[in-house]
């Protein structure tokens, strides 16, 4: 008789959809979980009557037109969900005073980028016909009828057939090295400001594709109301889930995965394990490090991860109802160089949550400004707490001046003011080095976007892993897709057939 119960490491993205997908087909969950709120990284907190979102700018799939929308329906996030879909991805002000606005919608980005400097129309013709190559990918959904599924499916193989080639040349270009394509300074600062320079183009292409799409629209509420719909979700389906239970040992007998151990010294047990914590902690530590082959090392020693953050929220007593609603904010460059945590910065980016009332008070709004960090740099310097603190304040009182240079008086406007450095990442979602993501999609290892990544790992059986550590890129949906790919192999290992539920009832779900 086979064992269905199963004990899930975590209640980030992955965990909570390993659990939905796990009880929808007949097996029995209990996750545990070292914070006390569902959710991992996609999270929020309240301060002062404000609450500051870590995690959303915008979900993609929030189209109901999309395949992956029947996913978020699956585990409850979809239903009664508001979306707001905004004209502008960024906006980045030079030190020139010109200002260039990356806009959601594709013909529009071409006709700026072409007034904004017809010098780089040949960059430009490149970039627009990567987005709109991506434009083309219509992923079928399971609740489509059966001949619009084998529509899109042929017409997804004679795309692959046709473009592939080009698609690959895109996932051998970083964005680092095609922004040199561009010869005006602000554009190149502007690509560079939105995404990190190892990432490999075609995720770009990508993004602008479903921001043109509005398939990537934010969600009003934020993180936190997601994550709770998906924990009830995954309470109403039978499932448990155990806070402020931190898992040190994943439990192993004969090489089998047998259960696990908390940090309180109880052991729990069940037939299969499944980490969908952070990927380092679980092979390097509540493994022992005991099934991690070459490969595995390899990947932890070279690939590239998303950086640590230095992240500052504030609520001022302001609307900024004259402010662009935008998908990921405003950059503007400093009057001067400036100190800022552990590095001299010469910009500054910042998020105006303008377009989600829910946040703030009535007439206040969320801000939030996010910058790499060097996660070492506060490890050193956390042992001495007075130091720490001081230098957090520094932070929050150095951003608030700065602010002051784009948004006269802000500083006398400001009511609440929240440091998180690396380390509060890590303590709060035990991730590797306060790592808000995981692997960067690079050229290196774009592969496995066609060739998903092994959840497994060798000489220990009934243990399995899901999340954004096998899968590169990171991000939600990611999550919620290496989970329901894990359970439908492990209804394929005992012989059943994987099924999904909607309840299109949000009180339901």
């Amino acid at each position: 008789m086979i064992d269905k119960s199963i004990i899930i490491i975590g209640a980030g993205f992955g965990g909570l959809s390993a659990g939905i997908y796990a009880q929808m087909n007949g097996y029995h969950t209990q996750i545990f979980e070292m914070h006390n709120l569902p959710g991992g990284l996609c999270t929020a907190w309240k301060h002062k009557g404000y609450t500051i979102d870590g995690c959303i700018h915008w979900l993609v799939g929030s189209s109901p037109k999309s395949g992956m929308y029947r996913y978020w329906e699956e585990v409850g996030i979809a239903q009664g969900r508001e979306f707001v879909n905004a004209e502008e991805f960024m906006r980045y002000e030079g030190s020139d005073g010109r200002t260039f606005t990356l806009f959601t919608n594709v013909d529009k980005l071409e006709k700026h980028l072409l007034e904004f400097s017809p010098q780089d129309a040949k960059a430009t013709c490149q970039f627009i016909q990567g987005i709109r190559l991506c434009l083309a990918f219509d992923q079928p959904s399971e609740s489509d009828p059966l001949l619009k599924r084998l529509q899109k499916k042929l017409k997804l193989g004679l795309l692959l057939a046709t473009k592939g080639r080009k698609m690959q040349e895109w996932m051998r270009i970083t964005t680092g090295e095609f922004v040199k394509r561009f010869q005006d300074p602000v554009i190149r600062g502007a690509l560079r400001e939105m995404w990190l320079p190892e990432f490999s183009m075609f995720f770009m292409l990508f993004t602008f594709a479903f921001l043109h799409n509005q398939n990537a629209g934010y969600p009003i509420g934020g993180s936190l109301p997601m994550s709770l719909a998906m924990a009830k979700r995954d309470l109403n389906r039978g499932g448990s889930i155990h806070y402020d239970s931190r898992v040190i040992k994943i439990l192993v007998e004969g090489n089998k995965a047998i259960g696990v151990r908390l940090a309180d010294g109880s052991e729990h047990f069940a037939g299969r394990v499944i980490s969908a914590a952070d990927g380092y902690t679980t092979i390097f530590k509540m493994l022992d490090e005991k099934y991690a082959d070459e490969e595995t090392k390899e990947r932890y020693a070279k690939w590239p991860t998303f950086p640590s953050l230095l992240f500052v929220g504030l609520g001022v007593n302001r609307s900024f109802a004259n402010e662009p609603q935008s998908v990921s904010g405003l950059s503007f460059p400093l009057r001067q160089p400036t100190e800022i945590g552990d590095e001299v910065r010469d910009r500054l980016s910042v998020h105006i949550f303008n377009q989600d009332p829910t946040l703030a008070p009535v007439g206040k709004t969320s801000l939030v400004v996010m910058m790499p960090s060097s996660y070492e740099y506060w490890k050193e310097l956390a042992p001495d707490r007075t130091a720490y603190e001081v230098k957090k304040d520094q932070v929050g009182h150095t951003v608030i001046d700065l602010l002051n240079q784009r948004f006269p008086g802000i500083s006398q406007q400001v009511e609440m003011v929240d440091v998180a450095t690396p380390l509060t990442f890590e303590r709060y979602t035990g991730n590797w080095k306060g790592c808000f993501e995981g692997w960067l999609i690079t050229p290196q290892n774009s592969v496995s976007l066609l060739k998903p990544m092994r959840q497994t790992l060798p000489g220990v059986q009934n243990f399995y892993m899901c999340g954004q550590w096998v899968e590169p890129g990171g991000g939600l949906p990611s999550s919620l897709m290496s989970a329901r790919r894990l359970v439908r192999a492990l209804c394929k290992e005992d012989g059943g057939k994987f099924r999904t539920i909607v309840e299109l009832d949000a009180t339901r779900s």
